[in-house]
């Protein structure tokens, strides 16, 4: 049996230019494993649950990391450490949003390796699935977290759809309310991707929580000035308030004019495989005040449709007073 204290004996490579990057992710295909600040990955590896031949770290790409101003808004490279998105003065002064929920990830110091490509890419972490068990996202044919007997305190309370796993990013909802575009490169080109089309849930892909394919390099995340310096909200509930996954959070953009709400984005995290969008309390509170009243009103919309597992239900009033706690602020 082999052991699990030592690493897998693996190829290793470690490119400096992102087209030597694309040039090995194209040849190794599914047999190569791209590798940021490896939070994610390591753990992986390491306790067998996925095996690759080859290992493709993209720490020494200096042209993927940074934060730019462009005349739309701010590029960020995927390899920008989320230390580095909590302490960036323009994001702090016009996308707070996205600051409070990098800053809201684990502890400091895996916020000092952690990236935001691997932040928002990152697999779930429903502890079946990453023990190895053949569960339906491993290429089985049952969820063991959806069962009566299955542990899912922390699971989806929408779209599980054979898998009920929740995404664990923190700053994945944070990036879909500032309706941000994630940059895709492959051997063949470049592309981009809506946030909110960027994340794939278990109906469309069993196997994949992104739209990320063998060969392809997420290299940047684009941030638009159309909600620059809005109003911002972000909760994260988890059990401890230090490293700890969410449990619920809640990541919110509003647009004001005389305290009412001319426009807003409005998204829950940890409650589905995705960043969950809720576009019917968003088009509810248009053209009302922002104030408790109108929170009051609306909360209750935020779980319509809503599945309880047997351990999972406490999310249902838990998503409903974060949303009700957005709109009062």
């Amino acid at each position: 049996m082999p052991s699990h204290d030592v690493m897998p004996n693996m190829e290793l490579y470690q490119p400096v230019q992102v087209e030597d990057a694309l040039a090995i992710a194209d040849r190794l295909a599914d047999r190569g494993w791209l590798v940021g600040g490896g939070q994610d990955t390591y753990g992986w590896l390491k306790d067998r649950a996925k095996s690759v031949d080859a290992m493709i770290d993209l720490s020494a790409i200096e042209s993927l990391r940074g934060i730019r101003e462009t005349g739309d808004g701010i590029e960020i490279g995927a390899l920008t450490t989320l230390t580095e998105i909590v302490n960036s003065p323009v994001i702090q002064q016009q996308f707070s949003l996205l600051s409070d929920a990098a800053g809201r990830v684990a502890s400091p110091q895996i916020r000092n390796i952690g990236t935001l490509g691997g932040n928002v890419s990152q697999d779930v972490r429903c502890w079946y699935y990453r023990r190895g068990l053949s569960c339906y996202r491993a290429g089985g044919n049952l969820c063991y977290a959806d069962t009566p007997q299955g542990m899912n305190r922390e699971h989806a309370l929408f779209e599980g759809s054979r898998c009920v796993a929740a995404g664990a990013s923190d700053t994945a909802p944070a990036l879909v309310a500032l309706d941000a575009t994630m940059v895709i490169r492959n051997a063949g080109g470049e592309r981009t991707v809506a946030a909110e089309d960027y994340f794939v849930g278990p109906a469309n892909d069993i196997q994949n929580t992104t739209v990320l394919r063998p060969g392809d390099i997420l290299t940047a995340v684009r941030i638009p000035s159309t909600w620059a310096n809005a109003n911002f909200y972000f909760e994260k509930v988890a059990d401890r308030n230090v490293w700890d996954f969410s449990l619920v959070s809640i990541a919110a953009a509003f647009k004001l004019s005389g305290g009412n709400v001319v426009d807003s984005r409005i998204v829950a995290g940890a409650v589905q495989t995705t960043p969950r969008r809720l576009t019917n309390v968003e088009n509810a509170i248009r053209g009302q005040v922002r104030n408790a009243q109108t929170a009051e009103s609306v909360m209750a919309m935020a779980t319509t449709g809503a599945r309880a597992l047997a351990h999972n239900g406490y999310k249902i009033p838990l998503l409903q007073n974060l949303v009700k706690r957005a709109i009062s602020a």
